[in-house]
């Protein structure tokens, strides 16, 4: 029979040493903390073992765990060295299941994981075709528990100087992946893609070797008559090219706009926050111009999106534009690029305050104690800056180039 009981045991709280006897003894801390140990003599050395904490391990639990350990030592067995070897068999085990987890199938896992917190489809998109081409074919078979520093090197060598913010993308994936390995017992140690205090080391900044590399933007002068050549074109694709040029918006927030945003009566396309770069409500006001390019748009039965695609329940692709500016024998620009567009002209051609022209691309003019005191989105100023962008691009002096399928009946 045992010296304590249940009771003593919980109420217990002076700090020593208490012994229930068979070599079971409870040791309390300062802390207040309780924990069991065995204390034997095996082949005329003494060991103490640690057997777990109050009250996780009970009195009942610890004495059957004393009584274990006793028939090991009458078979011959020190009851720590069995220990260690069952936890080694353990870790074995782990390791040799840690291992049939390739990297290709950890990346699969976060990425579905984390798809329904990202923004939009796109990012999960870019996440698998980065990792694809560039992690893959490296690293893709092997364990998160084999990748070393060498591997993403390898990786990341060959395109840092030439692609560098694709190649710090890449890191940033490899580096998130292989955390999350390491949170589920795939991998132990330094992450070999982590950049402070490791691969900055091995790599030079992006700074250095980066050169900034802009949207291809058309130049504002030849703005007027890239327009006419567009409303040659007929379709969705190319009215969404249009509306992107008059709002000066990006490409997902026009392709993703849907019907309900549109308020026709006050002229106004309200973006919301979920759909904003920078997860704040965007309001663009809606110039004549614009409103002739939504006047022609068809209205699809079942679908909420002004330029609904050929999938059930989506909008147009993201290539679509991109695409739409090839056939014009524009490959050489982007779409984003027509915001730069737009802001060069608004800074050589107009006396628009600069706070205005940020706004009106939704881009965040005021920060810390600044951004405080600025609540306002300057609509009606920025209403009167559209109109002039509108009047701009649709007006040569040949002709008004918002006409036939653009122009509102």
């Amino acid at each position: 029979m045992g010296k304590l009981n249940s009771k003593q045991v919980e109420n217990l709280a002076e700090a020593g040493t208490y012994d229930d006897g068979d070599g079971l003894r409870l040791i309390v801390k300062a802390s207040g903390s309780k924990s069991w140990v065995f204390r034997y003599q095996f082949q005329g050395k003494r060991r103490d073992m640690g057997l777990g904490g109050f009250p996780a391990i009970t009195l009942k639990a610890a004495r059957l765990a004393v009584a274990d350990q006793r028939r090991l030592m009458s078979a011959g067995t020190d009851p720590m060295t069995a220990r260690d070897a069952e936890r080694e068999r353990q870790q074995e085990a782990q390791r040799r299941e840690a291992q049939r987890v390739t990297f290709k199938q950890e990346a699969a896992g976060y990425i579905a994981t984390h798809r329904a917190g990202w923004k939009n489809a796109k990012h999960a998109q870019q996440w698998e075709n980065t990792l694809a081409t560039y992690a893959m074919p490296i690293i893709g078979h092997l364990s998160p528990a084999e990748i070393s520093t060498a591997h993403v090197m390898d990786i990341l060598r060959p395109i840092w100087a030439e692609k560098t913010e694709t190649a710090s993308r890449v890191r940033n994936r490899i580096e998130l992946v292989l955390d999350a390995a390491k949170a589920q017992g795939l991998r132990d140690g330094e992450n070999p893609a982590r950049w402070r205090g490791h691969l900055d080391k091995l790599l030079p900044k992006r700074a250095m070797v980066q050169m900034r590399v802009h949207h291809a933007a058309l130049p504002w002068p030849k703005l007027p008559a890239f327009m006419i050549d567009l409303a040659k074109h007929d379709g969705l694709t190319y009215r969404a090219i249009c509306l992107t040029i008059l709002t000066a918006c990006r490409t997902s927030e026009v392709l993703e706009a849907t019907w309900s945003e549109i308020d026709l009566e006050s002229r106004t396309w309200t973006i919301p926050a979920s759909r904003m770069k920078g997860h704040k409500e965007h309001r663009v006001p809606l110039s004549e111009a614009t409103l002739d390019v939504l006047a022609s748009l068809p209205r699809i039965e079942g679908s909420p999106y002004l330029f609904p695609g050929a999938r059930q329940g989506r909008p147009l692709s993201n290539m679509a534009m991109l695409m739409g500016l090839r056939r014009m024998g524009c490959g050489d620009l982007t779409m984003h690029g027509f915001r730069s567009t737009f802001r060069d002209w608004a800074a050589e051609k107009t006396h628009y305050p600069r706070e205005v022209c940020e706004l009106a691309l939704a881009h965040t003019v005021a920060t810390g104690a600044e951004a405080a005191y600025w609540r306002g989105d300057v609509f009606e100023k920025r209403r009167a800056l559209m109109a002039d962008w509108a009047a701009y691009t649709t007006t040569s002096p040949a002709a008004n180039i918002i006409q036939g399928d653009f122009k509102r009946a």
